[in-house]
């Protein structure tokens, strides 16, 4: 089937400033894509252009088989968006809200079972504005899914939520993937990331950097293992794709008690680190 979002040379300019620089990217039918990179990278504008709030200089874009900028109405209700703020409405209810939004959309989900797949149905009569951060969010995501969506947008889903909120949203997310939505998420939680992404895209300068999935980002050699020991007062350390053998070795050289001996792999984070300063991992 064709992709859900294609994109070749996206380009987008501020004045003399190129907030995109001749992005690439794709992201498959039924896939949960995280887009990684710090602020300023041109992560938002790439997602406002897919979304077609935002007009592009230059580029080809395909979400769901349409140029965003020509988007009609129809093609709009295939979408779902979480933005990362949301204030309106604050005085209508939770059911009063779910239900003025399915309106919008052609073949809706039930109000009530979408409420109750939020976790919201104990808040169905309260007002938005009296629901905690994680119980908006939780609002914000029914909000963007009752209209039955191919593709659901989310950004910055979990920012501002503590531990266990986040969790509990997470388990949200990947029971929406479970059912076969396509997701294209902004976080800046690598954790976020390596839990629900199916592939991570790495953004930096407005262009893609590198991607892939979580485990295998970076390649193999960002994935190399540390293996770090004490010696003569020093500490040594070299990079290895096979740590057994070095410290097979290393035992045969200086006995069977190395001083401070460490075998380290590195984390998500420490490859997007990398990634992000241009540095070699």
């Amino acid at each position: 089937m064709p992709h859900a979002v294609e994109v070749v040379g996206l380009s987008k300019l501020y004045g003399a400033k190129r907030a995109v620089d001749g992005l690439d990217l794709h992201v498959a039918r039924g896939e949960v894509v995280a887009l990684l990179g710090p602020n300023g990278a041109g992560k938002t504008t790439t997602v406002e252009i897919l979304e077609g709030y935002r007009v592009r200089d230059g580029g080809d874009v395909r979400v769901l088989g349409q140029d965003p900028q020509s988007g009609g109405r129809a093609w709009r209700s295939r979408l779902g968006i979480v933005l990362q703020t949301n204030n309106d409405l604050a005085e209508a209810t939770v059911a009063e809200l779910v239900r003025h939004f399915a309106t919008f959309f052609p073949r809706p989900r039930d109000p009530e079972e979408v409420i109750a797949s939020v976790g919201l149905q104990d808040k169905a009569g309260t007002r938005a504005r009296q629901l905690s951060g994680g119980q908006r969010r939780r609002l914000d995501v029914a909000l963007g899914i009752v209209g039955r969506p191919e593709l659901l947008f989310l950004d910055e889903p979990t920012t501002g939520f503590d531990p266990q909120a986040r969790r509990s949203f997470w388990d949200l997310i990947e029971a929406l993937a479970a059912d076969g939505t396509t997701i294209l998420l902004t976080t800046h939680y690598l954790e976020e990331a390596e839990r629900l992404a199916d592939r991570v895209i790495v953004v930096r300068d407005g262009r893609v950097v590198a991607e892939g999935p979580p485990a295998d980002l970076g390649g193999r050699t960002a994935r190399r293992a540390v293996v770090r020991w004490s010696q003569d007062g020093q500490t040594r350390e070299v990079r290895t794709d096979t740590p057994t053998r070095t410290v097979v070795e290393l035992t045969a050289e200086l006995g069977e008690e190395i001083p401070g001996l460490q075998v380290l792999r590195p984390t998500l984070e420490d490859v997007y680190l990398s990634l992000i300063d241009g540095s070699p991992s």
